[in-house]
């Protein structure tokens, strides 16, 4: 049986954190680089406002969600992880993305134990109902709400998140060193 629990966000995460990048420039007109995305959330880096935002996400999110690509080495990891843990995908997405989320998580062969899509940036709910261990996640915001609510954060590293830092926050800057610093999670978890 499986005891260590983990819990994963999606976009960002397991996908590219720039996916949006391309939709958006083409729509808003704009020339944005990845270098350049050092703030979050998105409207901040577009100069543009929330509203905007929203109607282009609205307008846009089925095409952006299903077309984004995966980060290097994250499904080999996943696949590596779920031989010795639970897997729990934990995101803010709204519920009429379900099927298009199974869909891209099975596409890419990403094995879980359980997808949640919450609607709401808010996850340390769900992640104490799952007993939740670590929390794979890139959003600045996110990270330290789970770490403040006593949570151990693997924060995957992006432009626009390395200004985040707390005690519960670990930063990897690849798929690789996430799997590191499970492995010695794992183990430590052993030893107690």
């Amino acid at each position: 049986m499986k005891e260590f629990n983990i819990c994963i966000d999606i976009d960002g995460t397991i996908t590219d954190p720039y996916y949006w990048i391309p939709s958006a420039n083409a729509y808003f007109h704009k020339n944005i680089k990845p270098e350049e995305v050092t703030e979050y959330p998105i409207d901040k880096t577009m100069g543009i406002s929330e509203e905007e935002y929203i109607k282009f996400y609205n307008e846009n999110k089925f095409e952006i969600h299903d077309k984004e690509e995966i980060r290097k080495d994250a499904g080999d990891i996943i696949c590596k992880l779920y031989n010795t843990s639970n897997i729990y995908f934990v995101t803010a997405r709204y519920k009429e993305l379900e099927i298009l989320t199974y869909n891209y998580l099975n596409r890419h062969n990403i094995p879980y134990d359980g997808v949640y899509l919450l609607g709401s940036p808010h996850k340390a709910g769900i992640a104490e109902k799952l007993n939740c261990d670590a929390f794979i996640e890139d959003s600045p915001q996110n990270a330290l709400q789970l770490s403040q609510s006593g949570f151990k954060v693997i924060l995957l590293d992006t432009n626009y998140n390395r200004q985040v830092s707390d005690e519960n926050i670990i930063r990897a800057f690849n798929w690789n060193g996430v799997y590191g610093i499970i492995e010695k999670m794992l183990l430590q978890s052993k030893a107690v």
